[in-house]
């Protein structure tokens, strides 16, 4: 069983950063990949940036590419996602996930654990 427990979130303005952190606690969190996936009232969970075990590795979303950045600290058991030049449209519930294998996926299917989500709002 793995906890995850997200913060960072809040209000920001348009063209602002935020960092959202994961913390994570339980089983071996070196060995998962780990995933921030986003949703907006009404809309499917949508991908955003995922990460490898070891930090090797990353994917973002085509909407986030070159805007938001995540890295893990495993001996903190936790990641982050750093958020830059926030856009109106960042606006939704963020949520981490973790997936029991090592590489990462884009898909929701692919995560068994998930933190409870934090609100992003990016004000105009």
């Amino acid at each position: 069983q793995v906890q995850l427990v997200e913060s960072g979130g809040g209000l920001v303005q348009a063209g602002g950063s935020l960092r959202l952190s994961c913390a994570a606690s339980g089983r071996t969190f070196t060995t998962y990949a780990m995933g921030w996936f986003r949703q907006a009232p009404g809309k499917e969970r949508e991908f955003v940036a995922a990460i490898s075990w070891g930090g090797i590795s990353t994917g973002y979303a085509d909407s986030v590419k070159g805007r938001f950045t995540l890295s893990r600290d495993n001996a903190k058991n936790t990641v982050y996602l750093q958020m830059n030049s926030l856009k109106s449209e960042d606006t939704v519930v963020y949520s981490c996930a973790a997936r029991s294998l090592p590489i990462f996926s884009v898909r929701v299917s692919d995560y068994v654990y998930w933190g409870q989500g934090t609100q992003v709002t990016v004000s105009s």
